[in-house]
């Protein structure tokens, strides 16, 4: 369930409580009437069910509650009421299948963003797998698919494409296609240094056999990269973060951003070629699987709770 914060001006409190008191799934409404100092109001809080908070957002914004004051969701992990499961009770669907679309948008907003934390993430994991490809150790590459925050800014593209949110889309853009440039770029130069004091060579591309996967790109490669898309969009609409990390380390967006700048300097343009394609399609498969996710999302619950055992 979620608790719910609405700070409000003084006068807005009858409207947000007539509007609460009518919606399906909500429980303890309180009120802390001239508690809001800047701007002065009220603030009233109360416990919803995760299946209606998208129907009690969007009737909190149509008063205009968000540009007069604000609208706060908190997730409780823990709540012991037998008035607050039974409004979860009524609220139609199963808490699981919700999609609360604020949480989610402000989630993946604040992940794709682009920032200094993201590149230097994007760039160590870049670097990692460029060691991991050259070394032909699966143990470095599969570190460096853990450590990549790519994922954060596919999702944000998913769910604007999705919402038709384009100022999210345009940031999640920016944050690819700056990061990723950059992160093989610097992962370039330092193959030409290591390659000028004969780390490695041409030979060392070639004589890989355990990570050869990065460039293999086939049919599979699309199809892996759908489900681990939709696996990773399931676990952020149901705020199941642990399954993440089996997606980041089904996919070879990283891995194959690394080897192809590796390659490349060292002159293996089929090499280079084919681990930038494999790095496309994992990008596009994780959208496409994204959006699919969000569309195709169950819309309620088809069996009536009071029935399930």
């Amino acid at each position: 369930m979620l608790e719910l914060r609405v700070i409000v001006p003084g006068d807005m409190r009858d409207d947000v409580l007539d509007l609460l008191r009518r919606q399906v799934g909500v429980a303890h409404i309180l009120v802390h009437p001239g508690v809001a100092v800047d701007p002065p109001g009220d603030e009233i809080s109360a416990i919803i069910a995760r299946e209606c908070a998208n129907d009690v957002i969007k009737a909190l914004k149509a008063i205009d509650a968000q540009h007069r004051g604000a609208i706060l969701l908190t997730v409780l992990d823990t709540v012991l009421s037998t008035r607050a499961h039974a409004a979860e009770d009524d609220a139609e669907g199963d808490p699981a299948d919700a999609v609360v679309w604020d949480e989610l948008i402000a989630r993946t907003r604040e992940e794709s963003t682009l920032s200094v934390t993201f590149l230097m993430f994007l760039t160590l994991a870049c670097l990692l797998a460029a060691i991991g490809a050259v070394t032909d150790s699966m143990v470095t590459v599969v570190g460096a698919m853990v450590l990549g925050p790519e994922f954060g800014p596919l999702a944000a593209v998913s769910v604007a494409i999705v919402q038709r949110r384009g100022e999210l889309a345009r940031r999640a853009a920016i944050a690819l296609l700056a990061g990723f440039p950059l992160a093989m770029g610097i992962t370039a130069v330092l193959t030409l240094a290591a390659h000028a004091v004969g780390w490695v060579d041409l030979d060392t591309v070639r004589n890989v056999d355990d990570v050869d996967f990065i460039f293999q790109v086939g049919p599979v490669s699309f199809v892996v990269a759908l489900l681990a898309g939709a696996a990773g969009m399931l676990s952020l609409v149901s705020a199941k973060s642990a399954a993440l990390v089996g997606v980041f380390i089904s996919v070879t967006t990283v891995p194959a951003a690394g080897f192809a700048a590796v390659a490349g300097v060292l002159g293996d343009w089929g090499v280079a070629a084919r681990s930038a394609t494999q790095l496309a399609v994992n990008l596009v498969g994780i959208v496409v699987a994204g959006v699919l996710v969000l569309v195709l999302r169950p819309r309620g619950n088809l069996i009536p709770r009071s029935a399930q055992t």
